[in-house]
């Protein structure tokens, strides 16, 4: 019997409301696991959907002088700043992208941390390959990658950086849809000083809705981790 995932669209919700609901989910697994049901019971896996006012966070490896602007320049920026537990160094969120939180056991999907960021990116360059754009990985770095054979002109369309203890899974991905990529140009996204950032709309030149991609990847997590929906 394949595993059973609730699904959570939670719109346009700050970034720290977020993290909090996230980390509820997150903990309550990882207390079970700690301390299992005597009748067996366990709590379901959840995928969040979430688009967030424009934020920047920094993983923890990550190191704050990848972020280019001081503390007046975010507020002028309207955008705020968290240094958070997943891996990975700094990224934007904003308007326009789509970010999922996978909180998945992994042991239950008989998956290790790294076949599951690989099987992330196989579902981003799935959802993305649906819009007519090729999307692959960057040896070395996590994410879903445009030419990234082709050096400088290599750019990134969909972060990814997790966080996992005893199997369980928080933070996740992060889909350009529709973003304002001027935002990256105040960080050194993840890290890279001479790589670039993408989104659908850039690469495909058209107006494309944050539901018809959220549609998408809906299903295409589906197919790829074989679960199904409450």
């Amino acid at each position: 019997m394949p595993n059973l995932v609730i699904y959570d669209d939670l719109g346009l919700r700050d970034y720290k409301e977020t993290w909090d609901y996230q980390e509820s989910l997150f903990n309550a697994k990882v207390e079970e696991k700690r301390s299992p049901a005597a009748d067996g019971a366990k709590t379901p896996d959840h995928l969040i959907f979430v688009e967030h006012n424009h934020v920047y966070t920094l993983g923890k490896s990550g190191s704050e002088q990848n972020l280019l602007l001081d503390y007046i320049q975010l507020q002028a920026r309207d955008a705020s700043f968290y240094r958070i537990d997943r891996g990975g160094d700094i990224t934007y969120h904003g308007p326009g992208q789509l970010v999922g939180y996978p909180i998945f056991d992994l042991e239950e999907m008989k998956l290790g941390l790294r076949d599951y960021i690989h099987l992330l990116e196989e579902a981003i360059i799935m959802c993305i390959s649906r819009f007519g754009i090729e999307g692959s990985r960057l040896e070395g770095a996590t994410g879903v990658w445009i030419d990234p054979d082709k050096g400088a002109r290599a750019r990134k369309m969909c972060a990814i950086g997790v966080r996992a203890s005893r199997f369980v899974t928080m933070h996740g991905f992060a889909l350009n849809v529709s973003t304002d990529l001027s935002y990256f140009n105040h960080i050194n996204p993840c890290g890279f000083t001479d790589k670039g950032v993408t989104s659908i709309e850039k690469e495909t030149g058209r107006k494309i809705t944050m539901e018809d991609v959220k549609r998408v990847m809906y299903n295409t997590m589906r197919e790829v981790f074989g679960y199904e929906y409450y």
